[in-house]
This record gives structure tokens, C-alpha cells and sequence, in this order.
């Protein structure tokens, strides 16, 4: 039997960083994935993908040259799904070939087969010639991802009725789309497919969505959706999908409305794919959705010396915080200290229009009984928005006023994704709202939406008082980890001398 310090089942964001991490601490490490290739559900039906579709349907249409030319204007009049899939195959196969370059640098080991316990610390491997492997490690980290959720009630046919999963598959794009969830991934197909023209409709039970997002940042949105008349039927559920003799589809909904149209896209929530892992051999067991708990701070499951991270363990799944679970996962599994990551990170939601949040939103600052100010600018307020041809898309700081200090930013519009990193860097190291007042820019950038957001909140708020410094002591939840830390700020004077 072969022994190993390290086994990580699953070669996904979480996955992957962990087995070089552990590798990079001279442990022997092997990787156990079931796909014909490495790279897990981010590589080759998420992240990567819908990250991929995004970008060409937006090159493609011609969307964000319509600020200029009108909405008529696209690059290419006859958009179709081999358009869409030439640019996908070109990506998928880069970050493979990155990847596998990484595990062979790093003498990460690989094996390729479907991985089921045997005991804590064994693991049986069935290749796909049918022979059957047993390898045995001090730890195993469980980093098997999600696979979408397909209830028997759906009628799924791969062609008018798919999930998100079978949408990059799609032989023809459609002209109507009912997309079913308006969650994130929901969302996302959702106002990609609206930019290429298909005329869309989302439906979910929720009479909100995204709840999680600052609310202000959800009505920009969600003027935005239904200004290019995306159709958004919330607070209504979905009584019965039905195939049509015609090749189209029924949607009928509780308020006796039925919709016909030529696809359906159910994205109402994800599975952990752990049903094959015979789990109750390890003595562990999942929710409903096939997740696992682990401890939030070492990602160590119930049973000592088996780790779980990534979209398996829920919240945020994310492939961005799922990478640094792995990392501190496979440190704590082989021995090493690992440090705690910043408490606050970035949430991206690929849309079209971008929204990305870090931090606190404006709700959640009030339940908190936090006195705040804001700050807002938009897109169109700076040159680089004039030169883009940008009429939609702002940003929002939240600063405290008692320190004055950085608490959330959230964006919506071109960049955001990117944009967002800057107000995260000033909250995980507790700027203020001066940073943004005496900073200087790059102009003209997007990123000068800063410094009007930050001069917007100042108007507001004043001068910093004089007098000698105040130190106070405010009580914050991190909404991203769920749990209250203790943040101690000190604000003085700012000093002058003649020079």
C-alpha cells in the first residue's frame, strides 16, 4: 500500500493550493482526481467557464462600446454557441496545462479515479480500467466541490431543460430564456445570456435577491436589469416545467402565469459531491446538501487528521477564499503554523454589470448601532468613465464616525472586481477616510472613483478634530467569517510644522 504524508481528494482551487503547499514543506503529497483532467469544477464548468463565456459574449456583442455607438452596435452580427465555446476551449486548456505544470514542479503526485473510504486514514481508488488502488496517509483533505442541484420534479433533457453545468454545452443560443434562481450563479448566466439579446427571465420564491450585497448596490442593479428589460419575477415560484411539442418550454408559476420560451436554466443551489466517498466508513456524515462541518480556524473536520475546504464546507464558496482554506488546511495537516488570513475579503459576482462587496454594508451597520457616513461616486463622474462611454456604475465607501475609519466598499459597474482590492487593502489595514482624501491616482482611472467617494464622505463628515488623540474601542461582526472580533482604533491630531 502506498503511504503518503497528504491526500487530497479533488484538484479544484482548494485542492490544488493545498497539495503544493504541503508539497512545498518537502511532504509527499498525492492528488486524487475522478475528471478526465485536473483542475476540478472551477476549471471546467465554473469559475473558469462562466468567467470565460462573460468576457466573450461582452467582446463579441459589443456591450461595452454601446455607450458610443448605441445598443444596436456589435462586433458580430451572428453570435453563435461554437463562438462562444472556441474561446472556452483555447482558456480551459491553458490553465490545465498551468496546473499540471505546477504538480510536476512541485513532485506532487497524481492519480486519476473515484476515491471512497475504507478507514480514517485509507482511501480506495477505482481507476477507470476497474482496478481498484488502496493508499494510506497521516492526514486527508477533503476538497471534492459541488455539482448542481437537479431535483426529480425538474425535467432535465440536457437540451431546453439543463443545468448550469450543461450550459456550456448548449448547440445553439436562444432567442427566450427562463432562468430559474436568482442566485449567484443564476444571476450570472442570467445578464450574460441578457447582453447577448436573449430576452431573459429570472424567477425565485425570494421577493429579494443577493441579501447579502449592500442594498443600495441592489436597486443600481436591479434598475439596470429591468432598463434592458430583463424580466425579474420574484417573491413567485415555479409549480410545473413542461416540454412543448413545438421544442419550447411551459413555465407555469403560482400566480397562474405561464411563460413559454425556448430554454430553461435551473441554478437553484449546489450539492457537495461527497455521496461517492462513503463517508460513514470515516465516521463522518453531511448535511442535506452533501456538505461537511469543519472548525472555521484549522478546516479539520469532526474526525481528527481529516481536513474538508472549498464550496464542500459551504460559505463563501468562493475559488479565491476556498485556495487560502486549502493552504491553511494542508499547514495544519502537516504539522506547521499557519496564520490567520486577513478578516476581510472580497466577494466578486461576475454580472454584467460586475458587483464586488469587502466588508461591512450599509444594514449591517446599522444593526450594529454604528454611527456612519458614506461616500458615493459614479462611473460617469470621472474622465476614464467619459472615455469608456460609461453611463451606469458607482462605488460606495462606509466609514465610521467615530474613527473615521474605512468599514465597507462596494462597487457595481466595469472593473469592479478589480477596483475592489484597493478598498480592501485600506480596511484590512485600517485606513481612514483621509487615505482617500490625500492619496493621489492614477488619472484618468477608474480608480479615481476613490478619492471622489472619500472627498464626498469628508463634506460630510469634517475635519479631523482637533485635540489631543481619542482611542475608543467599536465592536464589529465580520459578516464574511462570522465571527466578533475587537478592533481598537486611534485617531490624533494631525500635526503641522513649518518648513
Amino acid at each position: 500500500m502506498n503511504q503518503y504524508d497528504l491526500i487530497v481528494v479533488g484538484s479544484g482551487p482548494a485542492g490544488r493550493r493545498a497539495a503544493i503547499q504541503a508539497a512545498k514543506l518537502d511532504r509527499k503529497v498525492l492528488v486524487i482526481e475522478q475528471g478526465r483532467r485536473v483542475g476540478g469544477v472551477s476549471v471546467h464548468t465554473g469559475t473558469i467557464p462562466s468567467k470565460t463565456l462573460r468576457e466573450t459574449a461582452l467582446n463579441l456583442s459589443g456591450w461595452r462600446e454601446r455607450g458610443f455607438y448605441g445598443r444596436s452596435y456589435r462586433v458580430k452580427e451572428e453570435i453563435s454557441a461554437e463562438d462562444l465555446r472556441r474561446r472556452l476551449l483555447i482558456t480551459l486548456d491553458h490553465e490545465v496545462e498551468v496546473l499540471e505544470h505546477q504538480f510536476a514542479r512541485n513532485r506532487v503526485q497524481h492519480l486519476r479515479g473515484k476515491a471512497s473510504f475504507l478507514s480514517t486514514d485509507t482511501m480506495e481508488v477505482l481507476k477507470d480500467d476497474g482496478e481498484a488502488v488502496q493508499v494510506k496517509a497521516k492526514s486527508i483533505l477533503l476538497a471534492v466541490g459541488t455539482r448542481p442541484f437537479r431535483p426529480d420534479y425538474m425535467p432535465f433533457d440536457g437540451k431546453t431543460v439543463i443545468d448550469s453545468d450543461e450550459l456550456l454545452e448548449i448547440e445553439k443560443l436562444p432567442r427566450s430564456m427562463v432562468v430559474i434562481g436568482a442566485g449567484v450563479i443564476g444571476i450570472e448566466y442570467a445578464t450574460i445570456f441578457s447582453a447577448l439579446d436573449t430576452a431573459v427571465t429570472v424567477i425565485d420564491p425570494k421577493a429579494t435577491m443577493l441579501d447579502f450585497i449592500d442594498k443600495e448596490i441592489i436597486e443600481d442593479f436591479t434598475y439596470q436589469l429591468r432598463d434592458r428589460n430583463m424580466k425579474l419575477l420574484l417573491g413567485q415560484k415555479v409549480e410545473k416545467v413542461e416540454h412543448l411539442p413545438d421544442g419550447k418550454v411551459s413555465v407555469t408559476i403560482d400566480t397562474g402565469r405561464k411563460i413559454i420560451t425556448d430554454m430553461v436554466l435551473f441554478a437553484a443551489g449546489r450539492m457537495g459531491a461527497t455521496d461517492s466517498l462513503n463517508l460513514a466508513a470515516a465516521g463522518l456524515d453531511s448535511d442535506n446538501r452533501g456538505r461537511l462541518k469543519v472548525n472555521p480556524e484549522t478546516f479539520e473536520t469532526s474526525v481528527p487528521g481529516i481536513y474538508a475546504a472549498g464550496d464542500v464546507i459551504g460559505f463563501p464558496s468562493l475559488a479565491s477564499t476556498s485556495m487560502e482554506q486549502g493552504r491553511i488546511a494542508a499547514r495544519v495537516a502537516v504539522g506547521a503554523i499557519a496564520k490567520e488570513p486577513p478578516k476581510y475579503f472580497p466577494y466578486g459576482i461576475y454580472a454584467v454589470p460586475e458587483i464586488s462587496t469587502c466588508g461591512l454594508t450599509e444594514e449591517e451597520m446599522k444593526e450594529r448601532g454604528i454611527p456612519y457616513e458614506c461616500g458615493i461616486a459614479r462611473f460617469r463622474e470621472t474622465s476614464r468613465g467619459h472615455i469608456m462611454g460609461l453611463d451606469h456604475g458607482m462605488l460606495k465607501l462606509i466609514f465610521s464616525l467615530k474613527t473615521r475609519r474605512l468599514l465597507g466598499v462596494h462597487i457595481i459597474g466595469e472593473n469592479a472586481t478589480e477596483l475592489v482590492h484597493i478598498g480592501q487593502a485600506v480596511l484590512n489595514l485600517k485606513g481612514t477616510v483621509e487615505y482617500f482624501v490625500e492619496n493621489t491616482f492614477n488619472y484618468p482611472t477608474l480608480a479615481e472613483a476613490y478619492k471622489i467617494a472619500g472627498l464626498d464622505a469628508w463634506n460630510r463628515m469634517g475635519e479631523l478634530p482637533k485635540g489631543d488623540a481619542h482611542h475608543e474601542t467599536v465592536q464589529l461582526t465580520d459578516t464574511n467569517t462570522s465571527t466578533t472580533v475587537e478592533t481598537s482604533v486611534t485617531s490624533e491630531k494631525k500635526k503641522t510644522s513649518s518648513r
